[in-house]
């Protein structure tokens, strides 16, 4: 069994309607998180070896829409939430790696809304690159 490095990792093998897992969503996302993804004031810091840095409420968006659950967010002391996803009783979070040995804590954190975060509307064209091209991975792989 591959060993993974974001929270929940180890219960996160629940399958979507395609037979994907969160791990195999992880795997896919790997290849094109990138700076164009990053949220824009984090792009300075964003490296491949910190691929998941700035990822976090476009990529938890977009795992809801793959497979359904709600988005919360760890609140964060400048202000703003880092999203992960709940599924029923599985939780994990995909972006989790950028905080490095930092645990965060996953307990009694407010949902957060798409409706609200994509009132940025850059962050709504970063969901939207990195959707279109997880979605045509997908398709060309046959998943």
């Amino acid at each position: 069994m591959k060993t993974y490095r974001f929270y929940g990792w180890d219960t996160a093998t629940i399958k979507n309607k395609d037979g994907l897992t969160p791990q195999d969503c992880y795997d896919l996302l790997s290849d094109i998180w990138c700076a164009e993804t990053c949220a824009p004031r984090m792009r300075d810091r964003w490296s491949p070896e910190n691929k998941t840095l700035g990822q976090c409420s476009i990529t938890a968006f977009l795992i809801q829409d793959l497979f359904g659950g709600k988005v919360y967010g760890v609140p964060l002391p400048d202000g703003n939430f880092h999203c992960f996803n709940a599924v029923g009783d599985c939780v994990f979070d995909l972006t989790s790696e950028q905080f490095g040995d930092v645990k965060l804590d996953y307990s009694d954190c407010p949902e957060q809304f798409r409706e609200i975060h994509f009132k940025k509307t850059e962050k709504q064209q970063r969901y939207e690159l990195l959707k279109a091209r997880l979605f045509a991975i997908i398709q060309t792989s046959g998943q």
